[in-house]
């Protein structure tokens, strides 16, 4: 018996999130909790037929403890989209507050289950769910995720088109690392698998491109939201690599989530290779029965990404600190 449980499921990524966990065989229990329209979200999968029984709930009688209480597994898009013109750490000051309090309710009620953060900004929100955790005496470095799967996914995308293969985009395996907002997104195009003949110009606009695949989205729709659907596929695919993962059936190959550096010893020899230590990092990680199992370090980076890394470590400091002063100042 598997629960898993959406908070923010009747949100732009949330409907479709959730739509994407019904379809998976894994799940026994989906709870879909939201401020508004849950309930009819709930209503609406819930008529197909795969294994889990789907329930939603709103925040009166509990709804939020209901929804969380026995959760192995629990995914937070919450929050406010992007709009034209906004960077991820425009979004902090709603969203921060929102995460913090959703973070309390998990520590009360969903002390064990896997966490993956899906709300912007994913470089500051990550800490602030680890430092409410610290301070109710539950956090667990290894079951704490921010889901950067969507910068592997555009990535494989992107250098498909870019190889004159579009339709192979599955093949391609490109490392992201760094951290889910612009300048901290580092694509280690040089360990392409399988490798490409690319000039550096072209290096330089796919990274440009993959760091900024959101505002593309965000044009696109013309202010009418940000990147939903894709998003929601890629938070359901990492969901189901951390489910299969625990329940023994997991993947030998690398899953790349924005995690505590001190959840597994891997952490140190990343630290090390990238000339830092901040607290979170995207890297390559094992996943095992208990969340994070290895993490592996980043491999041969050639100068421009060396580069890149320096970039991204700046202004990772500055996002994490952020969401530790937030925490540090909120009555919780």
């Amino acid at each position: 018996m598997v629960k898993a449980t959406v908070i923010g499921a009747a949100g732009g990524i949330g409907q479709p999130l959730s739509l994407l966990l019904k379809q998976n065989t894994l799940i026994t229990d989906l709870a879909l909790y939201d401020v508004v329209n849950s309930p009819g979200v709930a209503a609406d999968i819930s008529h197909i037929n795969t294994p889990s029984v789907v329930k939603g709930y709103l925040p009166p009688d509990g709804g939020l403890e209901k929804a969380l209480k026995g959760a192995d597994i629990v995914v937070i898009p919450a929050g406010v989209p992007r709009k034209p013109g906004m960077t991820r750490d425009d979004l902090f000051n709603i969203n921060a507050s929102i995460v913090r309090d959703i973070a309390v309710g998990i520590a009360a009620h969903a002390p064990k289950a896997f966490v993956l953060v899906i709300s912007n900004p994913v470089n500051s929100t990550v800490p602030i769910c680890a430092e409410v955790l610290k301070k109710k005496g539950v956090y667990d470095p290894k079951r704490l995720f921010g889901v950067t799967t969507l910068d592997v996914v555009r990535a494989s995308t992107f250098v498909a088109e870019a190889a004159g293969q579009p339709t192979d985009s599955l093949k391609f395996k490109i490392p992201v690392i760094g951290g889910h907002s612009g300048v901290t997104i580092v694509p280690l195009l040089s360990q392409t698998s399988p490798s490409v003949s690319l000039d550096q110009s072209t290096v330089e606009s796919l990274t440009n491109r993959i760091q900024f695949g959101g505002d593309e989205v965000v044009k696109a729709k013309d202010g009418a939201g940000s990147a939903t659907l894709s998003m929601a596929f890629a938070g359901a695919r990492f969901a189901s690599a951390v489910l299969e993962a625990a329940s023994g059936k997991g993947s030998s190959q690398p899953e790349y989530a924005y995690v505590d550096l001190t959840s597994e010893s891997g952490g140190k020899e990343v630290a090390s290779a990238i000339g830092a230590s901040p607290a979170y990092f995207s890297v390559p990680v094992t996943l095992g029965p208990n969340g994070v199992e290895k993490i592996h370090g980043l491999g041969k980076v050639n100068d421009y990404e060396q580069g890149l890394i320096k970039k991204a470590v700046e202004d990772l400091d500055g996002n994490i600190s952020k969401g530790v002063s937030f925490v540090e100042s909120s009555k919780l």
